[in-house]
C-alpha cells in the first residue's frame, strides 16, 4: 500500500492539505522575503532580528525554499500537499530538537535564538498537523477514505450490507406506491409536505 494511492483527488480533506500547506508556505516565504530584504550576510551571527527571531542569510534562504515548496504542494493539492506536508513538519521539529542542543555554538550557523526553537516546534507542529488531518489516527470514520483504503475487505462488507438493507425497503416502498391508489397517495404526499413545513 503506497500513501499517494490512498485518496481521491476530488476528496473535502485535500483542500485541508492545500490551506495549511498554503499558509504555512506563505509564512515562510514572507519570513525569508523580510531577511533577504535585510541585506543580511549568509552566515551572520552578530544576532539580527526580523518578526522577533534572529536570522541571517542562510535561514532566509532556507526559508524561502521551504516556503515554495509548500506552496507548490499546496498547487498541486492532494496527497503530495499531505505527504508534503507531514515531510515538512517532521524536519521543522527535527531542526528544533538539533538547534535546541547548538544553541550558542559555533554549530549554530543559522543564528537560531530561542524564539527560532519555538517558531521551529511550533510551525512544525501546525505543518505536520495539516499533513495528517484525516489520515492518521486510531478512530477514523468509517466513510473515510483512508479507513477504506486500509480495510477493503470490512469496507467491501459494510458496502454490501448497506446495499442489501436498502434493496428490499427500496421494493418495498415500489410496490407500496404501486398498489395504492392515486388519489390516496397524492394526499398523504401533500401531508408529508405540509408536516416538512
Amino acid at each position: 500500500m503506497r500513501l499517494s494511492d490512498e485518496l481521491p483527488v476530488d476528496h473535502q480533506l485535500a483542500t485541508v492539505y492545500r490551506y495549511g500547506a498554503a499558509l504555512c508556505g506563505l509564512i515562510l516565504l514572507v519570513f525569508g522575503t523580510l531577511g533577504f530584504a535585510d541585506r543580511l550576510r549568509p552566515f551572520d551571527t552578530a544576532g539580527r532580528h526580523i518578526a522577533g527571531m534572529s536570522t541571517n542569510g542562510l535561514l532566509s534562504l532556507v526559508s524561502i525554499v521551504f516556503g515554495l515548496a509548500l506552496i507548490a504542494g499546496a498547487v498541486v493539492g492532494g496527497n503530495v500537499a499531505s505527504t508534503l506536508n507531514m515531510v515538512v513538519g517532521s524536519l521543522f521539529l527535527l531542526s528544533g530538537f538539533v538547534h535546541l542542543v547548538v544553541l550558542d555554538r559555533s554549530a549554530n550557523i543559522l543564528d537560531f535564538g530561542m524564539a527560532n526553537v519555538m517558531f521551529s516546534f511550533v510551525m512544525g507542529l501546525v505543518v505536520l498537523t495539516f499533513g495528517m488531518y484525516g489520515r492518521v489516527s486510531g478512530r477514523l470514520p468509517h466513510d473515510n477514505p483512508y479507513w477504506r483504503r486500509r480495510h477493503a475487505r470490512e469496507a467491501a462488507r459494510e458496502s454490501l450490507a448497506r446495499r442489501r438493507t436498502a434493496g428490499p425497503l427500496d421494493e418495498l416502498i415500489r410496490t407500496a406506491a404501486d398498489d395504492a391508489d392515486p388519489a390516496a397517495l397524492s394526499s398523504s404526499e401533500a401531508a408529508r409536505g405540509r408536516t416538512a413545513r
